[in-house]
């Protein structure tokens, strides 16, 4: 089960940072607008300035809602078939609690005066992070379980995808009214804590500095930066520092370590991490890294390239707040000190040296080489040794694919390479459904024998890669969506102008079928003799709720398993107990014996499979020892899970059998 459970966390953890990805994308030109604004008029964020007035709310439109972006982008990212109305539910469950403890409101809620209220309320409102991704996290979850549900004839109107933004504010409101009591403990509980290492000298601003990068997913990082930047302590830093108030080498020493980290350690992070991504996605990769890299340089503003990797690489992120941490240490342990007002970038440093109270700034620059070398090392070592899944190393293709150019004097690249596929594939006559991934073409023909792939490969793709009969790939690169959305408009076409009204009609309808629906049906088999069960009823909420995905399980009545689906024996579990097969069409199924099985150490199953091995429907994979498994106390059900959602159109699976190896429903997989 910790296995399973590590299994859960790491997929779930990855598609939080996929989702992530689009709202993370407006960052870089919104932190560029006000590093801009602030670096005309640095005295009052546009104040005086009215160019940089409108650069720094052009900014502001983006870095003050935040949270508005995060719970969209999550609540239609983590969707299982990214529909708008998740995206909806996502705002409703945000506006809940921005609404619900706001100053005001809770003011009427405890019956006191504005003025009495816990500052901690101020700290929820349209930035705030940690309620954007709850907000997100918990609409997608809404509207994968209750999309579906049909309410009685007289309620009928709200059934389906208008149920979610309903429920979604009533779960929303009672988890306001819970935060009402313990938002305030954990606030004042950070406070609190930030007093005492504030007393720690160097060492306190190295911790600092550790938890200011720690606490940025939930934003309670406000509350830290509260205690040593302003007055909420005595500290004051940012104050006391531009007013030249305080004390020469020690004022300064809770903003100055975040330079080297900001202007010099993140963009050498994203250096390690585009030196990372696969070949086919290096390009990709490099436009995101270098506008975030650039961002945190000359502005400061991290948030761009952090929230890259926070999630989907979250091991990496603990390694970035340990630097900063180091950083900071270092800077207040030599005395070396600068400050900001904005934050910690070039124009902020540029800006701090004319203020008496910097102190050998010079020195932070030496130390942002050296923490360059370090992030950028210990980025790759860890990338590389631990497999994570920073940007650009999601998927793996199989093949390295450069992009593509395509020599043209006249005339769209795209669509010429497009029109020479669509005509060296057989044309309608032969091509019957067009996809794409990030790299590929992937295609349906009638016979991949009449493609052909000599003069393929002669346009400039890096590779052609033939599945099966009617399956076939072609290898294009970052630009692929470009060449898919010009074979479809050629295709179109071609079935408009060159067959009869009636077949053209027929054509189009079965073209709309494929792209919108069904690609390829499959025969699903009985994994063992005994009870089909929908995989609602497992015992074991990790199954039941569908957090690995939709499927199905078997009460066995003898240990003799087999193949639930065609495919590739993709992983074995250690423990034996749970295999992985992938099929042709790219779905994913994951087969787990038993609940809770991953203690007994593989002793009750014998597997007839290994890994890499091309298996059939209804083939015998395992035995298993069902009397072990019961006097261990284990629950003996036979779970077939597809784990990779978004690849399931349709799963039907029929209620009883009481024979092994036998077909029980069919699943449509896109």
């Amino acid at each position: 089960m910790l296995i399973v459970g590590g299994f859960l966390m790491k997929a779930y953890m990855q598609r939080i940072g996929r989702s992530l990805m689009l709202p993370v994308a407006t960052l870089p030109i919104a932190a560029l607008f006000m590093g801009v604004g602030y670096w005309i008029d640095p005295s009052g964020m546009g104040g005086n300035n009215v160019v940089s007035a409108f650069l720094c709310t052009a900014g502001g439109m983006i870095l003050n809602n935040l949270g508005i972006l995060f719970a969209v982008g999550l609540g239609y990212g983590m969707s299982n078939d990214k529909d708008g109305s998740a995206a909806l539910a996502g705002l409703v469950a945000f506006f809940a609690p921005i609404t619900l403890l706001s100053t005001s409101s809770v003011a009427n809620l405890l019956q006191l005066k504005e003025a009495a209220v816990n500052p901690a309320f101020a700290a929820i409102n349209n930035g705030n992070v940690f309620i954007g991704i709850l907000a997100g996290l918990i609409a997608a979850a809404v509207y994968n379980r209750f999309s579906g549900t049909k309410l009685p004839m007289a309620l009928s109107f709200f059934s389906g995808r208008r149920l979610v933004p309903i429920l979604t504010a009533v779960i929303m409101a009672g988890l306001s009214l819970l935060l009402l009591f313990i938002w305030p403990i954990v606030f004042t509980g950070l406070v609190d804590f930030g007093k005492l290492i504030s007393n720690m000298g160097p060492f306190g601003a190295g911790l600092y500095g550790f938890f200011n990068r720690l606490l940025i997913p939930t934003g309670l990082h406000h509350a830290l930066n509260n205690v040593f930047w302003f007055n909420t302590a005595g500290i004051n830093d940012i104050g006391n520092f531009w007013s030249n108030s305080g004390i020469r080498g020690i004022t300064g020493r809770y903003q100055a370590g975040f330079f080297p980290v900001m202007m010099f350690g993140l963009p050498a992070g994203a250096f390690a991490i585009y030196r990372s991504a696969r070949p086919e996605k290096k390009a990709a990769t490099a436009s995101l890294m270098l506008a975030a890299a650039f961002a945190s340089f000359f502005t400061g503003v991290s948030e761009p390239l952090e929230f890259s990797f926070m999630f989907v690489a979250w091991p990496l992120y603990l390694l970035h707040a340990a630097l900063t941490g180091i950083s900071l240490f270092i800077a207040a342990l030599f005395h070396w000190t600068a400050g900001f007002n904005f934050s910690a970038g070039l124009v902020d440093y540029v800006l701090s040296l004319r203020v008496p109270m910097a102190n050998k700034p010079y020195m932070l620059l030496v130390l942002g080489v050296i923490m360059a070398c370090v992030y950028y090392f210990s980025f790759r070592f860890a990338i590389v040794k631990f497999h994570l899944m920073t940007p650009g190393r999601e998927e793996a293709t199989g093949e390295e694919t450069p992009d593509i150019e395509v020599e043209t004097s006249a005339g769209d690249k795209h669509a010429i390479l497009a029109q020479k596929i669509y005509g060296y594939l057989g044309g309608s006559e032969n091509l019957t459904a067009i996809d794409n991934c990030t790299t590929r073409l992937r295609l349906q023909v009638h016979d991949t024998d009449r493609v052909d792939q000599a003069k393929i490969k002669a346009t400039g793709v890096p590779g052609v890669r033939v599945i099966d009969k009617q399956n076939i790939q072609i290898v294009v690169g970052t630009e692929v969506q470009f060449v898919a959305d010009e074979l479809k408009k050629i295709d179109q076409n071609d079935v408009e102008h060159t067959d009869t009204p009636v077949d053209a009609t027929q054509k189009v309808i079965e073209k709309l079928s494929e792209s919108t629906v069904v690609t390829k049906e499959q025969p699903i088999y009985s994994v063992a003799a005994g009870q089909v069960i929908s995989i609602t009823e497992v015992r074991d909420a990790v199954f039941s709720e569908k957090m690995l995905g939709d499927g199905f399980a078997v009460i066995p009545e003898s240990g003799m398993i087999f193949t639930p689906i065609e495919g590739t024996i993709t992983s074995i579990f250690p423990t034996k107990h749970a295999v992985g097969i992938t099929t042709v069409s790219g779905l994913e199924v994951l087969l787990h014996m038993g609940i809770d099985t991953v203690a007994l150490n593989g002793h009750p199953f014998t597997l007839y499979v290994k890994e890499g091995q091309q298996v059939a429907q209804g083939q015998l994979i395992a035995q298993v020892d069902l009397v072990a498994l019961e006097e261990a106390g284990k629950k003996t059900e036979m779970i077939v899970v597809f784990t990779n959602q978004e690849k399931v159109a349709h799963l039907k699976i029929s209620a009883t059998v009481t024979v092994a190896n036998q077909v029980i429903g069919e699943i449509t997989s896109n």
